[in-house]
Order: structure tokens, then C-alpha cells, then sequence
């Protein structure tokens, strides 16, 4: 399967909600619920638990990619990704690295190449 990189530089690919939604399990669902429940101090329901990426406009979403403001804002601005902004590194995405370190990486490496 091909990478989907996220608004934010998350790999979309490797995320379990994703994973979970591909397989199409319900035991996937319910471990990846436990596990945000835990980690974000926030009740998450297996039927949560579906999401087809969110550079998706169509299909399925997970709750927090709803109000997601770094998704609403590259949306907005109708780029592929952060990396392609004139903005980039902003506020909101720089907070988001403190969370996920990775999601920068992917973003730098890809503003290499462009």
C-alpha cells in the first residue's frame, strides 16, 4: 500500500485507527479505543474507530479529524500537505510536533523535494 500522508505529516498508513478501519476489525477497533481512551484521558468507543485518512472528503473520519484545525486550515488553503504551505512551520503544526515528533521529519523531507 502507498504511503497517505496526513495534512499534519502524520503517516495516515501507520495509524492504527486506519489500520483497524482497512482490516475491518472489530478486535482491532476495540484495542486502538482502549489504548486513545488511556492515552488522551478521553472515553473513545470502538465505533469510533474509523477512518480512511483524513485527506479523505468523502469517506470516513475519526471524531477529533472533524475539528482537526490544521486539516481545516490546509483545506482551507487547498495545499497537498503543510509541507506545501508558505506558512509552514505555523503555530498549530508546531504544537502538533511536540505530539509527534515523526510527523516533522516527513514534512521536512518532503519540503526537500519540492
Amino acid at each position: 500500500m502507498e504511503k497517505l500522508i496526513a495534512y499534519c505529516g502524520l503517516i495516515c498508513t501507520e495509524c492504527p485507527a486506519f489500520i483497524a478501519t482497512e482490516k475491518d476489525s472489530e478486535e482491532e477497533r476495540e484495542k486502538v479505543a482502549k489504548e486513545w481512551s488511556e492515552m488522551f484521558k478521553d472515553e473513545i468507543k470502538a465505533e469510533d474507530i474509523n477512518c480512511d485518512g483524513c485527506l479523505t472528503k468523502s469517506g470516513r473520519i475519526c471524531n477529533y479529524t472533524k475539528i482537526c484545525e490544521i486539516r481545516k486550515c490546509a483545506i482551507e488553503k487547498e495545499v497537498k500537505n503543510c509541507a506545501y504551505c508558505d506558512e509552514y512551520v505555523c503555530r498549530k503544526l508546531s504544537k502538533s510536533f511536540e505530539f509527534a515528533p515523526k510527523a516533522k521529519e516527513t514534512l521536512e523531507e518532503i519540503r526537500k523535494s519540492i
